[in-house]
């Protein structure tokens, strides 16, 4: 037992790690193809018509025409396997999120990797609710854009850019939500310290409020707020226990050093 534990603590050689991403990158492909299966039933029975439901409702309020066209003969299939694979993506986030933090893993130590746990179960929730906060800022943003419509005219939304802009945002702001948690495993494994997080907060705000802009349309500045807001709030959460963390390691090394001594 005592030589297996110590067999684990030591370094993997560069084709160990190869062999082990692989497999970690064969499980996620495998989990998201099963989502994928499980997304393209759930766009019939559900997804289509909540994506359809902001243009539907801001042609209501406004009374005009709004509409979502498929313009080619394959737009409708090919935008239903965009849908499905970007539904796997989420339905399977907890196994691919899961085989990340085991290839990261090796890096930390025996006591430190008791709080994987604690990483992992915060990495999911926390990248449903970047979908989630996505999806809530997505009517705004709909009813924003077609606003521009003059009166009498009609909004013809190509299928293709909508859901590419629609899917993108969830996605995109899901896994920007999950960044916070990467960065204390990383400073658990040593990569980062907490002083070298809290160095850089004008570059990550500046790149949180850049990523925003990108993901909202420019005129949109109360959306981007609304997600940048929480986004800065988990970056500097990230500092605070990376700056615990930090704390009890240096008071650890140093009643270490001190009882050498």
């Amino acid at each position: 037992m005592k030589d297996r534990a110590a067999n684990r603590e030591k370094r993997m050689s560069i084709g160990a790690h190869l062999i082990e991403l692989r497999k970690r990158l064969f499980i996620s492909a495998a989990s998201i193809v099963v989502g994928a299966a499980l997304g393209w039933w759930l766009t019939d029975v559900a997804v289509w018509d909540a994506i359809q439901a902001p243009v539907d409702a801001v042609a209501k309020a406004q009374g005009s025409s709004s509409a979502i066209i498929f313009p080619t003969i394959s737009s409708a299939f090919d935008l239903r396997l965009q849908v499905a694979f970007t539904l796997g993506i989420v339905i399977s986030s907890p196994v691919w999120l899961y085989q990340i933090f085991a290839f990261l893993v090796p890096g930390l130590n025996s006591k430190e990797r008791k709080f994987t746990f604690g990483f992992f179960a915060s990495a999911i929730p926390l990248f449903f609710a970047g979908c989630a906060a996505g999806w809530f800022v997505l009517p705004n943003i709909v009813k924003l854009m077609t606003s521009f419509v003059p009166d009498g005219g009609e909004s013809l939304l190509t299928a293709k850019e909508y859901i590419d802009f629609v899917l993108k945002l969830v996605v995109a702001i899901g896994i920007a939500f999950v960044v916070p948690v990467f960065i204390v495993l990383l400073n658990f494994a040593g990569v980062i310290s907490a002083e070298s997080i809290i160095k850089s907060w004008r570059v990550a705000i500046l790149v949180i409020v850049l990523f925003t802009a990108i993901a909202t349309p420019s005129a949109d500045i109360i959306s981007m707020f609304m997600l940048a807001v929480p986004m800065i709030a988990l970056y500097f959460g990230a500092w605070g226990v990376a700056h615990l963390h930090d704390r009890r390691v240096a008071k650890r090394n140093q009643l270490q050093f001190g009882d050498a001594v």
